[in-house]
């Protein structure tokens, strides 16, 4: 299978029509209608529905569709690094890390490390989960990535065995809540079986998430919650934790804020913090000169 024949099937699938997006990918029709059904034999599927006008995909189609689309794209970006790379240029190295660390963490590590003309974010990566971020390094999408990471034991099912890391930070996650009209706690732990705490949590497969269950399940104390949303941002949960529609755990840093001003309060003690490392990734087989003299300036590596 070609990647170009991925590009024809999602230019047939916007045209929905043989000869534009023949016309559109630069080849005859006849060629393309022929790669079109090499396609369809090497998925061993229908993938258009040539009965209707215009075209159709089947359901085959377009789920096939979705994965063109995030392969081609894949392709593009690796394709534009490794111009880059063979180019020889000297370039500015791409960090992945958490929404909520762009604004709270990194460019104070940025200033403190030096490295402000040298390493720019990698806003893609501001709505991906933890396994999402060890991909990337592998596809070489990025050159690092900024993780929030567990100090306790955590069952995670990530592979980052084809990574170093180094820890360049620390973090806690604390439980907070807002204020009632009376100006009272609304939520503290560990809530009751009869009245269990409304609960704005983190993804099950996340790592902030699995960070929290896996602390809950080693306190001798049995807790009470009730999940009332899920919500991969820090910032969206701390949005509603203001508006009162519950508790969570948040990034000290995201809220110490509000704390001080008195708009969120601690809905529990220090036994229900979460803490964090901040582990710094790259991947073992992406190696060029700017990224290799960037990581021997850190601290000897982990992992």
């Amino acid at each position: 299978m070609e990647i170009r024949w991925l590009e024809d099937f999602i230019a047939l699938a916007r045209t929905r029509h043989f000869s534009r997006a023949a016309d559109d990918q630069n080849v005859t029709q006849p060629t393309f209608s022929r790669r079109i059904k090499l396609l369809e034999e090497e998925m061993g599927v229908t993938l258009i529905n040539r009965q209707t006008l215009p075209l159709s995909l089947t359901p085959a189609g377009e789920e096939f569709l979705t994965l063109c689309e995030q392969v081609t794209e894949r392709v593009r970006l690796t394709r534009d690094r490794v111009r880059e790379i063979n180019a020889g240029q000297q370039r500015r190295i791409m960090v992945a890390a958490p929404q909520s660390l762009l604004p709270h963490f990194l460019p104070e590590w940025l200033a403190a490390t030096g490295w402000q003309d040298r390493v720019q974010p990698y806003l893609r990566a501001t709505g991906w989960v933890a396994n999402d971020y060890f991909q990337a390094l592998a596809r070489a999408e990025c050159d690092l990535a900024i993780c929030y990471w567990p100090i306790g034991r955590c069952d995670l099912e990530i592979d980052t065995s084809a990574c170093n890391y180094r820890v360049i930070g620390h973090e806690r996650l604390i439980p907070v809540t807002g204020l009632n009209p009376e100006g009272e706690p609304r939520a503290l732990l560990p809530g009751s079986r009869h009245q269990p705490l409304p609960w704005l949590a983190y993804p099950k497969r996340g790592l902030l998430g699995s960070a929290v269950k896996a602390h809950l399940a080693r306190l001798p104390q049995t807790t009470y919650l009730t999940a009332q949303s899920e919500n991969l941002y820090a910032a969206g949960i701390k949005e509603l934790v203001l508006l009162g529609y519950g508790m969570s755990w948040l990034p000290e840093r995201n809220v110490a804020a509000e704390l001080a001003q008195g708009t969120l309060v601690r809905a529990g003690d220090s036994r229900w913090d979460v803490p964090m490392e901040l582990r710094l990734y790259r991947h073992q087989n992406h190696r060029h000169a700017e990224l290799d003299s960037l990581w021997s300036e850190l601290a000897p590596p982990r992992g």
